[in-house]
């Protein structure tokens, strides 16, 4: 475990490099999961028996990154924490022979390289990502949203990688939302992309980006995850953003800025597993989703729950 203060990165990337380097913002207060999240992160609440946190960099992990900078906050030191070795509880288990447990509490810090750095005060995600400046210098980087993630059986962050390494410049994951939800997300405007692309997935071309438009003014359904694969001239934009939707400085401005000044746009539209825990619905959907995936939980949790379920129907 590192402080990103003492990590610098000054080469300038070469063309064509993939990113192997990724942030994850996580200093937001989180205040639709109040109480819960007074003491607790948000990126720390369990699924099953991993924390949200976990399934990010198990993610990232699995693309080919192994170096990763959590944008923290007050109170958010124990995210830092759970990426660290234990040698008293490693050595309780290692005692009892329970390998089992052993090797689960192990993977975290055998993922990648965990570094830190605390953001002062939460102004929205272009302000937390320009934090990452000094760590990633002049590198391709990826930018992952901590209360989201995606099945690991259906990948996303890889293509996006090999995307911005071909074309150098912004890469994005959409994914389709009814209209009545465009209010939540940033919205896109495309058009086809090159066919050299192709092999790749599904990949449109960006013209134009707008955070949290209104249904009537949403250019497409097309709403940004929480995944992006950005070159280092994100920086710069940034510093030239001033405050947009809600009063805080947004990266889909900055990336919008990049835009007009003829940096490539790109969008992979996702068609797999993805789980958003970003308030109480999705977050309880998650766990029941994979607890009902589960070998070890699967075939009781879902007997449990087609019972419970069940239940109502009969009025109890």
């Amino acid at each position: 475990m590192s402080d990103a203060s003492t990590t610098q990165a000054t080469s300038t990337a070469p063309a064509g490099q993939r990113a192997v380097k990724a942030v994850i913002p996580a200093a937001g207060l989180a205040t639709r999961f109040l109480p819960a999240t007074k003491a607790v992160p948000k990126e720390l609440l369990p699924v099953v028996d991993r924390p949200v946190l976990q399934y990010i960099v198990e993610e990232a992990a699995a693309a080919g990154i192994g170096d990763i900078l959590l944008v923290t906050g007050r109170g958010k030191t124990s995210m830092i924490d759970h990426f660290d070795r234990q040698p008293y509880l490693e050595a309780r288990l290692e005692e009892k022979g329970d390998t089992e447990r052993l090797a689960a509490i192990r993977r975290p810090s055998e993922l990648a390289e965990i570094y830190t750095c605390r953001q002062g005060e939460p102004l929205g995600l272009g302000h937390a990502v320009s934090y990452a400046e000094s760590h990633v210098g002049d590198e391709p980087f990826a930018v992952l949203l901590g209360d989201e993630f995606v099945d690991l059986s259906e990948p996303l962050l890889p293509a996006m990688l090999d995307i911005q390494a071909r074309t150098g410049g912004i890469v994005l994951a959409f994914l389709e939302v009814a209209p009545e939800e465009t209010k939540r997300y940033g919205i896109a405007s495309v058009e086809p992309a090159d066919g050299n692309l192709s092999d790749l997935g599904e990949v449109v071309k960006v013209t134009g980006l707008v955070e949290k438009p209104d249904p009537a003014q949403a250019p497409s359904n097309l709403a940004v995850l929480g995944r992006y694969v950005l070159p280092s001239r994100i920086f710069e934009a940034i510093k030239r953003t001033g405050p947009g939707s809600g009063g805080e400085i947004q990266l889909t401005d900055a990336m919008g800025l990049l835009l007009k000044e003829g940096v490539p746009v790109h969008g992979i539209v996702y068609r797999g597993t993805r789980y958003d825990t970003g308030m109480p619905l999705g977050y309880l959907q998650a766990v029941v989703q994979i607890a009902c995936q589960r070998d070890d939980l699967g075939p009781e949790f879902r007997r449990w729950l087609g019972e419970f379920v069940g239940s109502f129907g009969r009025g109890t």
